[in-house]
C-alpha cells in the first residue's frame, strides 16, 4: 500500500511541476553555463564567473536566472554581455530566495481548500477529503463537512505552487535587448559560505637535519550552489572588501601553464592558480594537492624561556623545573627547495620511528610566509632535557633598582650532544653584572644563552643581573 501511496504522490507532484513550468518568464539554467570560475579567498568568500548562453527577444523583457549561490550577495551582482555589450543591459534585478519547502506552500493555501488523500489500508482504497485550510502554525487546523480537525492523516495535495514561491535562489531582471542573436552573459557575484585552508605534512629524517614537505589545500563549499568543470583560483591574504579590487582580481589573471597550482604575486596578495579545471559540489570538501619539497634543511632547537617577573622579586621556589620548549626551523627558499609564497595554514610534522613506520609528533601553525623568510614551528616539549633554576641572590639596592644571581641547570638524557638556548626577556635599564656564559643581545630587552650540552651531561649556567624599573 505504502508503494501505491508514493506513486500516486509522485505523479500529482510531477503534474504540479508541469504547471509551474508552464510559465512564461524564460528562464536560464546551469545548462546553458559554457563557463564557470570560481576565485575562492581565506574569509568565507568566493568571487563566481558564471557564462551562459541566453536567447532573449527583443525589447525589454524579464528571464530568471537559476542556478545561483544560496548564499550569493546580491548587491554585488555584475552582469555583461560578452559578444554584444553595446546591445544588452539590465534596467532591474530582484533577488528571489523565498524557498519553497512543505510548511511555506501550506501557509500560502491558509483560508483556501485543499485535498487530503489518505489510503484505507483495510479496504485497499484512497480516501479524498476536501479540506479549508484554517492555520498552519505549529500544526495544521482544517475545517471538514462544517467540523474543525486537530490535523488529519494522508498527503496533503495543492492544485499549484504559488508565483511568489520558487525551488532555488533565482536573479529576476528585466533587461532590454536589441539583437536577436544568441548573447555570452557573464554573471559575476560575490558569495558567502566558501573558504580554504592551507595544510602541511613535514617529514624529518632520522637526525632532524632535513625534511620532505608536502602542502594540500581544503576547500569547503557550503555557499549552496556546485561549480562544475570550474576554473579555481585561491586568494592569499588579508582582503580588503573593495568593489575595484574585486574587479581587478576578476580580469587580470595570467593563463594557466602547469598541471597543478602556479603561483603569482598579485596586488597585496597571491594567486594560487589551479593549472586545470575540476567540479566543486556543493557541500563538498574537496582536497587538492599544492606543492611538494624535497631534502628542506632543517633545524631542531631547544629552547628554555624565562619570565620578567624573576628579576624584580625574592624568587621562594628553588629547583623549580623549566619546560624546555622543542621547535623545528626552516627557511623558505628556492636553495632550500622550497622558495613559493606558503599560505597561512597547519604545519603538522611526522618522523619514523625503529620499524620505519611514520609517527605524529606534533603540529603548529604558520602566518602567510612569502619566500626567503624563515619558518619556526613549536612541536612539543623534551622528554630526555631537564631544566632547573635556581636564584642564588636577590638584593633590593632600591624600590626600583634589583640585583638579583641565577643558576641554571641543563641535563642532557639523549643519545647524542645537543645544544639548548636561554631566553631571558627583561625591561628597564639592565646590566649583566657576571656570567659563566657567554650571551647574545637578541634586541634591547631579550638576551640568549646557546649552552653546549653533552649526551649524559649537566651543565651549570651561572650568571648575575642588575635591573632598573
Amino acid at each position: 500500500m505504502k508503494v501505491k501511496c508514493l506513486i500516486f504522490c509522485a505523479v500529482i507532484l510531477f503534474a504540479v511541476s508541469v504547471t509551474a513550468a508552464g510559465e512564461s518568464v524564460p528562464k536560464s539554467t546551469a545548462d546553458e553555463q559554457v563557463g564557470v570560475e570560481v576565485t575562492v579567498y581565506n574569509n568565507n568568500l568566493g568571487l563566481i564567473k558564471d557564462t551562459r548562453e541566453v536567447e532573449l527577444l527583443v525589447g525589454q523583457g524579464e528571464l530568471r536566472f537559476m542556478d545561483v549561490a544560496s548564499s550569493i550577495m546580491p548587491v554585488t551582482v555584475h552582469v555583461k554581455s560578452l559578444n554584444y555589450p553595446q546591445d544588452f543591459a539590465v534596467l532591474e534585478q530582484n533577488y528571489e530566495y523565498d524557498l519553497m519547502n512543505a510548511d511555506k506552500l501550506l501557509d500560502k493555501y491558509v483560508g483556501k481548500k485543499i485535498k487530503i488523500i489518505d489510503w484505507n489500508e483495510f479496504q485497499d482504497r484512497k480516501d479524498v477529503v476536501e479540506a479549508t485550510l484554517l492555520s498552519n502554525n505549529q500544526g495544521q487546523i482544517y475545517q471538514i463537512n462544517g467540523e474543525i480537525y486537530l490535523g488529519h492523516p494522508g498527503y496533503k495535495v495543492l492544485p499549484e505552487i504559488p508565483e511568489n514561491l520558487i525551488a532555488k535562489p533565482t536573479l529576476m531582471w528585466l533587461y532590454e535587448n536589441r539583437v536577436e542573436e544568441t548573447h555570452n552573459l557573464e554573471v559575476s557575484y560575490l558569495t558567502e559560505n566558501i573558504n580554504w585552508k592551507a595544510d602541511y605534512v613535514v617529514v624529518l629524517n632520522k637526525d632532524d637535519t632535513s625534511s620532505d614537505i608536502s602542502g594540500w589545500v581544503t576547500l569547503d563549499n557550503k555557499s549552496g550552489a556546485t561549480y562544475k568543470d570550474a576554473r579555481l583560483k585561491l586568494i592569499a591574504g588579508e582582503v580588503h572588501r573593495v568593489e575595484e579590487e574585486i574587479e581587478y582580481m576578476l580580469y587580470a589573471v595570467a593563463e594557466a601553464k602547469s598541471p597543478q597550482f602556479e603561483e603569482e604575486a598579485f596586488f597585496e596578495y597571491h594567486i594560487y592558480d589551479l593549472q586545470r579545471r575540476t567540479t566543486i559540489k556543493d557541500k563538498q570538501t574537496k582536497q587538492i594537492s599544492l606543492l611538494e619539497a624535497f631534502d628542506v634543511a632543517t633545524q631542531k632547537e631547544f629552547i628554555v624561556y624565562g619570565m620578567q617577573s624573576y628579576f624584580t622579586r625574592l624568587y621562594k621556589e628553588q629547583n623549580p623545573k623549566q619546560r624546555v620548549n622543542v621547535y623545528i626551523k626552516f627557511t623558505n627558499s628556492e636553495d632550500n627547495n622550497l622558495g613559493m609564497p606558503l599560505p597561512a595554514g597547519i604545519m603538522r610534522l611526522y618522523k619514523e620511528d625503529s620499524e620505519g613506520s611514520l609517527q605524529f609528533i606534533g603540529e603548529d601553525k604558520i602566518e602567510h610566509t612569502p619566500k626567503d623568510e624563515e619558518i619556526r614551528l613549536e612541536i612539543g616539549e623534551a622528554f630526555d632535557v631537564v631544566a632547573q633554576r635556581i636564584q642564588t641572590d636577590y638584593k633590593e639596592i632600591t624600590t626600583k633598582i634589583y640585583e638579583s644571581e641565577w643558576e641554571i641547570t641543563l641535563r642532557n638524557h639523549k643519545e647524542e650532544d645537543i645544544t639548548v638556548s636561554i631566553v631571558e626577556p627583561l625591561y628597564g635599564n639592565w646590566e649583566v653584572v657576571s656570567s659563566t656564559h657567554p650571551y647574545e643581545k637578541v634586541d634591547a630587552f631579550t638576551i640568549r644563552f646557546d649552552v653546549d650540552v653533552l649526551k649524559d651531561a649537566e651543565v651549570n649556567v651561572k650568571y648575575r643581573i642588575k635591573v632598573g624599573l
